[in-house]
C-alpha cells in the first residue's frame, strides 16, 4: 500500500464491497473499513451473505468513496483473510476505535460483539486505481 492509498484510507471510511457468488456474479453491500495498525479491516458476522462467498471465494473488490466528492473515489481489489477466532472481539473493538473513537460503555459492546457472532475481515490489497 502506497502513502496515497494509505491517507485515502485514513480519511475515509465508506466502502461497497463486492463479492461473488457461485455463479460468478456481483454481490454488493455498503461497509465501513478502516486501517488498524496498518492493516485494512471491516466488521462482519458470521451469518452474512458476504462472510459465506468469501469463505467459498476469498476474493473482493472495495468501492472506497469520499461523501462530498462522488468524483474522489479509490478501488481496491483484495484477497480476505476472515477473523473468527477468539480474538474477534478485541479486533472489532480496535476497528471500532479507529470508526468511532471510544464505545460509551466497553462491556456492553464486547457482549454485542459475542452476541452478534461478530469477525473481521482483512484485506490484503492486489491492486489500486481511482481518482483519489
Amino acid at each position: 500500500m502506497d502513502d496515497k492509498v494509505r491517507a485515502f484510507l485514513e480519511e475515509y471510511h465508506g466502502a461497497v464491497m463486492v463479492t461473488l457468488r457461485s455463479d460468478g456474479t456481483p454481490h454488493v453491500a455498503r461497509v465501513g473499513v478502516g486501517l488498524v495498525g496498518g492493516r485494512l479491516w471491516s466488521s462482519g458476522t458470521k451469518g452474512r451473505v458476504r462472510t459465506g462467498h468469501l469463505r467459498r471465494d476469498p476474493r473482493a473488490t472495495l468501492f472506497v468513496f469520499d461523501p462530498k466528492d462522488a468524483w474522489h473515489w479509490l478501488a481496491l481489489e483484495t484477497v480476505v483473510t476472515i477473523y473468527d477466532g477468539p480474538d474477534a472481539v478485541d479486533r472489532n473493538l480496535a476497528l471500532y476505535r479507529v470508526l468511532a473513537g471510544e464505545p460509551d460503555d466497553i462491556d456492553e459492546y464486547r457482549q454485542a460483539m459475542v452476541d452478534e457472532q461478530r469477525l473481521i475481515y482483512e484485506f490484503e490489497i492486489t491492486r489500486a486505481y481511482g481518482s483519489y
